[in-house]
């Protein structure tokens, strides 16, 4: 058994040392993905750290504090040893496994890393008196760093890694090393952690299934219309903007949680905008070309093919912002042919956006230019996926880089991460706009953002609204879809909660029973006003949604086929568009 693992583990490091020399070659011939500090944390680790140093008093009672803290740590460390229970260590799933509490060991490196941990980022956290901007760019990266530096993402520190090494004599650690390898190679020198097994889910076959057909395709969305699960509809149709950050099959990943299904169920004629994974010959598309090319073929397309005057609409994250800008300028216009619209996690005022905001200032839009320069004027689909995964690093990074290389497991078949990893690319000229328009100038919201030759006045949008936002959510902060909500001009706008986050909080089937929703007729000024007068319920919200839809989709006419309107079927869903890699 010695002999057996002395050989993998020599094995495990030859891989790693092979993987590692074949990456650099990969990278020899690139430019530098990265400028030395491009999140420009240096000078605002500066900042805080002068401001420390500017206030002893405070930084001594910081070190009286941190000093307390292992007194007592040692203490309990002492009576542990004698005999005597410890109090429970906080709560943190990277140590659920018996084996930290259960060793001595390793039962007090986790407690000295949470503490120092839980230190580190409440010094940060507690400096008052510089730039809040540059106090939030400090905070997040030392969070980054924290995260980084637990013990469960070393070999050496993870119990639980060192005993599938022994259990295995060393077969995990040379499996990790495969993987690693494949991850390396995968990425082209660039490590890119697969966060779910590839081979087993396909486009088409065993996720977004639902049944419809492509009835519009040109070289920027295909329009899908789906078929009818009921034999009546409403006569108002349904037309949803998905992100083009993603892909939509978001919105229909197994029939269980699909809602593109739940809604033909309720009686909805669902199309949906598929839109292109942009190449480099899109390099040059802005907002003006989404919107008279995106949203407003799209419209004319559902109506051609329903014979519809006017149509629902539904906009997703960056969908939503879209959507929102289109329906200033056609209130501008005087268009009426969108009877109400419906918000999912989409944001519209970006002063409290959250940790994204730091993504967006000019340091980190010069390196993004950069990127896409050397791309060829997109944007790589890894390149955003990157800036997701790292602002929830212990979950999207770090436990796939324990569960894939110290503990040497396969990547899981899980649909919602197969989603998350079909990354899309984004043309230069709209990524820089939303970049410096949306987050950096707040534009929309001010009333300045110029879109198809006018200024886009979300005050002036009359009709009917509905805002979902999610109290998890990470990406857009319920507080900033909120803020969003206020921000338009209609009589009849309703806010819904949703429980978790960003996806989760939308993608919520009722048939699940997960999670909770609060509603509240009302819109007063502050969120926390809202929440004070919110009722809870259980659930998904998506009833709720629909009771507010089928109030404003008109009466039931027969059910309408795809594959019978006047735009002749191209090919059945989920299309072409969405199964291009990038």
């Amino acid at each position: 058994m010695l002999e057996t693992l002395s050989m993998n583990l020599a094995k495990a490091a030859m891989m790693a040392q092979s993987a590692l020399a074949e990456a650099a070659l990969f990278q020899a011939d690139r430019p530098a993905a990265l400028s030395p500090d491009p999140f420009h944390v240096g000078p605002a680790m500066t900042s805080v750290m002068s401001s420390l140093a500017s206030r002893p008093e405070k930084l001594f009672q910081a070190q009286a504090d941190l000093f307390s803290r292992y007194m007592d740590l040692w203490t309990g460390t002492a009576r542990q040893a004698a005999g005597e229970p410890m109090p429970p260590a906080p709560a943190d799933k990277r140590f659920k496994d018996p084996a930290w509490s259960d060793n001595p060991m390793f039962d007090m490196m986790r407690r000295s890393y949470l503490l120092t941990s839980d230190w580190m980022n409440g010094l940060i956290a507690g400096v008052e008196d510089v730039d809040p901007a540059v106090k939030q760019r400090a905070q997040f990266f030392t969070r980054l760093l924290t995260d980084a530096f637990s013990p469960s993402n070393f070999l050496a520190s993870n119990p639980v890694a060192l005993k599938a090494l022994a259990e295995t004599s060393g077969e995990s650690l040379v499996k990790g090393m495969q993987n690693f390898a494949a991850d390396l190679e995968r990425g082209g020198g660039s490590l890119r952690i697969s966060q779910a097994d590839d081979g087993k889910f396909v486009v088409g076959e065993n996720v977004a299934t639902a049944p419809g057909q492509v009835v519009w395709r040109d070289d920027l969305f295909e329009l899908i219309q789906y078929d009818a699960a009921t034999e009546t509809q409403h006569q108002i149709p349904l037309l949803i903007f998905p992100p083009w950050i993603n892909k939509f099959y978001i919105l229909d990943l197994q029939p269980t949680n699909s809602m593109i299904r739940w809604l033909s169920a309720q009686g909805f004629t669902v199309f949906v905008c598929s839109w292109v994974n942009p190449g480099l010959d899109k390099a040059g598309l802005g907002f003006d070309d989404y919107l008279e090319k995106g949203v407003y073929r799209a419209i004319d397309k559902t109506l051609e093919q329903t014979g519809a005057d006017r149509l629902n609409a539904v906009g997703y994250c960056i969908g939503g912002t879209l959507l929102g800008a289109a329906l200033a300028h056609m209130a501008a216009k005087g268009d009426p042919r969108v009877a109400a619209a419906t918000f999912f996690a989409a944001q519209h005022d970006f002063a409290e956006a959250g940790d994204l905001l730091l993504f967006t200032d000019e340091h980190w839009i010069a390196e993004i230019e950069r990127q896409m320069d050397a791309a060829g004027g997109v944007l790589p689909g890894a390149a955003m996926a990157d800036t997701f995964n790292a602002l929830r690093s212990n979950d999207l990074i770090w436990s796939f880089f324990i569960s894939n290389y110290l503990l040497g497991k396969d990547p899981p078949a899980f649909d919602l991460l197969f989603w998350n990893a079909d990354q899309t690319r984004m043309p230069k000229t709209l990524h820089l706009a939303y970049l410096r328009q949306m987050y950096g100038a707040n534009a929309l919201a001010r009333g300045v953002f110029e879109i198809g030759g006018l200024t886009a006045d979300l005050s002036k949008v009359a009709i009917p609204l509905y805002f979902q936002a999610s109290r998890e959510d990470h990406i857009a902060p319920m507080n900033s879809v909120y803020r969003s909500a206020r921000l338009f001009g209609s009589p009849d706008v309703t806010f819904t909660l949703a429980g978790s986050g960003h996806i989760a909080g939308v993608i919520n089937a009722p048939a699940a029973r997960k999670y909770q929703h609060w509603t509240n007729p009302a819109l007063p000024g502050t969120l926390a006003e809202w929440q004070a007068g919110a009722v809870e319920h259980p659930g998904s919200w998506w009833d709720h949604w629909a009771g507010w839809l089928h109030d404003r989709s008109g009466a039931r006419i027969p059910a309408r086929d795809p594959a019978k309107g006047p735009l002749p079927p191209l090919a059945p869903a989920p299309g072409l568009y969405v199964k291009v890699k990038s």
